[in-house]
């Protein structure tokens, strides 16, 4: 576990004297709240009940999940990295357990996201998101967001452990990402989908991110979460399954890695 630690540290410590890392990671979901958010909240304000600033509040969930999806990717690119500059090679030779430094990169990755989503949340809020000011709600969604970064930490890590590629790697991971924040709930309730389209969504793991954090972190969340008629207990079990598949896809890649 200490490996980890020190591993999580490098990366951490390397992303605080790499401000561009962070700040380039930050530019697409802050334009999704600010031009996104407030222009198709200028276009369906006049129709809601509360205004412009309901629809900023409904999609905010929705773009920190795309933030921890993109922290995620990240990761698996710096894990990629490493392999092909043969440093994973330098850290194989060490006296370590091999899957701490997976673990490593990891934990690196889901605190990137964490502080990521945190600028977000905070952007949000500036621009008119109403979030509550209960610690509970916040503690909860920050659990949620924790265990989602992580399962697509993992997904990210086992393609990145799959490949010896950048473009191979971005090329597959796209694939995931953007389709997923549309296949949601996350610009839309599931009331107004299709039914193939509900159907997508349900098995979705955005889906249950971000109702959870509608739930968790929106003043009167229950009432823009109730449209999607998903329970909140189902969100936890669902991102505690998603977090399990992924390290377990990520974990199986590392060892095949290595032979």
């Amino acid at each position: 576990m200490s490996a980890a630690v020190t591993l999580w540290s490098k990366h951490m410590v390397k992303s605080i004297h790499n401000q561009m890392e962070m700040t380039g990671m930050l530019i697409q979901p802050i334009l999704w709240v600010v031009l996104f958010g407030v222009g198709m909240g200028s276009l369906l304000g006049p129709s809601m009940p509360g205004g412009e600033d309901i629809y900023i509040t409904f999609m905010l969930p929705g773009i920190i999940a795309l933030t921890a999806s993109g922290g995620a990717i990240a990761g698996g690119s710096t894990w990629l990295n490493e392999r092909l500059q043969g440093i994973v090679k330098e850290y194989l030779a060490a006296p370590i357990p091999r899957l701490s430094i997976l673990m490593g990169n990891a934990l690196s990755t889901v605190s990137k996201g964490l502080i990521q989503s945190l600028i977000i949340l905070i952007v949000g809020i500036i621009v008119g998101a109403n979030i509550t000011s209960n610690p509970l709600g916040w503690m909860g969604g920050l659990v949620l967001v924790a265990g989602f970064t992580l399962g697509f930490a993992g997904i990210a890590l086992s393609m990145a452990s799959s490949t010896d590629n950048m473009g191979a790697y971005h090329s597959m991971i796209m694939l995931l990402n953007l389709p997923l924040l549309f296949l949601s709930n996350a610009l839309y309730p599931l009331e107004t989908m299709p039914t193939w389209m509900r159907i997508g969504a349900l098995i979705n793991p955005t889906t249950y991110v971000v109702t959870g954090l509608r739930y968790m972190l929106l003043e009167n969340g229950a009432e823009f979460a109730k449209v999607d008629t998903i329970p909140l207990w189902l969100c936890f079990v669902a991102i505690t399954i998603f977090t399990a598949l992924g390290m377990w896809l990520a974990s199986s890649a590392f060892k095949k890695s290595l032979k």
